[in-house]
């Protein structure tokens, strides 16, 4: 009877062994599929990987960007910053001169007006108004 149960549990021994091959081979197979780096994770983790090398490089850049974009805002923002302190001394100076003129308007729009009237007047009449140099250097010689 001894002789019986050593038998069976050397088959089953057998058994579990080539059970526990068929499992490794199995095994084996898919841990080699699935760190190939064509097909399966290997190549998703490759790509992935590469990607965020290029995600790394962009966000770098774009930093280097919006650094140099906030330098340049921050110099025209000074810079009109500075404009408008000018601009502010020269509307408060432009209350130190008289308020009234001789009909009654302030200085500035007076003197502007005035301009515009000497610009809008006729040429004297004795001068033509189209003249060639020829008729120019007939006049000079009369």
């Amino acid at each position: 009877m001894d002789q019986i149960f050593e038998m069976v549990s050397d088959v089953l021994l057998g058994a579990g062994a080539l059970g526990a091959a068929i499992y490794c081979v199995v095994l084996a197979r898919r841990l080699k599929r699935f760190s190939t780096l064509e097909n399966g994770v290997g190549g998703a983790v490759a790509v992935l990987s590469a990607q965020v090398d290029d995600m790394t490089r962009t966000l770098d850049a774009a930093r280097k960007a919006a650094g140099e974009s906030s330098r340049t805002l921050t110099d025209l923002t000074e810079r009109a910053e500075a404009a408008a302190r000018k601009l502010e001394l020269m509307m408060a100076s432009l209350h130190d001169l008289p308020d009234e003129t001789m009909d009654g308007r302030e200085g500035a729009e007076a003197a502007q007006d005035a301009d515009w009237e000497r610009a809008a007047a006729p040429p004297p009449a004795e001068t033509p108004m189209f003249s060639t140099r020829r008729v120019a250097v007939r006049e000079a010689v009369q």
